[in-house]
């Protein structure tokens, strides 16, 4: 696989990001888990990003289901906001997506990010849609991610059908980069992660030697809690 060099150089960026995370990571220095009116959110893109703002995130992306189209007015908003204040600060802002895939016969989520929207192995995972058939499969959705330069993370392990015990083991036998460790699984009024789930999942992906994210997942209108 034969990746550009500004893209790998974006890619080991946030590679070193999620090598910091943990538990008080999120919602307030760095959010991996977000969507929009372009998926199934109810945030505008500029919304999500004036609160991006308005926290002091250091870094985010946005994941929409099946689309980059949030992310990309979103990005329109962040320029547009630097230039009126002729400024380049602000957070560090990933390209980012959340894609339904199949592993072990069951129906999981991948997260991927710092991928090339334009690159052809992923641009089909981009159509609005939910993928079908082999492209499904999780080996395709983390192979395609590779492909375009990205990371693929197994979001919030512990929601599936199948036990993390089995799915994170498979995914990383098939090369996904990392796991959603500090996640919301109750979704309290004051957003913090689990830690029965979250000490599972982080035991496993050491285990397997994997990168450890968070993310509030956000669905609702504010972005320190998932709903």
């Amino acid at each position: 696989m034969v990746v550009n060099p500004v893209r790998q150089d974006t890619r080991s960026k946030l590679k070193a990001v999620f090598q910091t995370i943990d538990a008080g990571s999120c919602p307030r220095f760095f959010n991996f888990h977000m969507h929009t009116v372009y998926s199934d959110g109810q945030l505008q893109p500029e919304t999500l990003m004036h609160q991006a703002i308005a926290l002091g995130l250091q870094g985010f992306a946005i994941t929409d289901h099946h689309t980059v189209d949030g992310s990309q007015a979103a990005r329109d908003y962040l320029n547009s906001w630097q230039q009126e204040l002729g400024t380049d600060t602000g957070p560090t802002f990933w390209t980012g997506v959340e894609i339904t895939s199949e592993l072990l016969s069951t129906e999981v989520h991948i997260l991927g990010y710092a991928f090339d929207p334009e690159h052809g192995a992923i641009v089909p995972y981009l159509q609005g849609q939910a993928p079908v058939g082999a492209a499904a499969v999780a080996e395709s959705v983390i192979g395609a991610l590779h492909s375009a330069g990205g990371l693929a993370v197994l979001a919030h392990p512990v929601r599936y059908r199948r036990s993390p015990t089995e799915l994170i083991p498979a995914a990383a036998k098939l090369g996904i980069d990392g796991v959603e460790t500090y996640y919301c699984y109750n979704n309290p009024s004051v957003w913090q992660p689990s830690p029965q789930q979250t000490a599972v999942v982080q035991e496993l992906g050491n285990h397997y030697g994997l990168l450890n994210t968070c993310g509030t997942d956000t669905h609702g209108t504010n972005l320190l809690q998932r709903l």
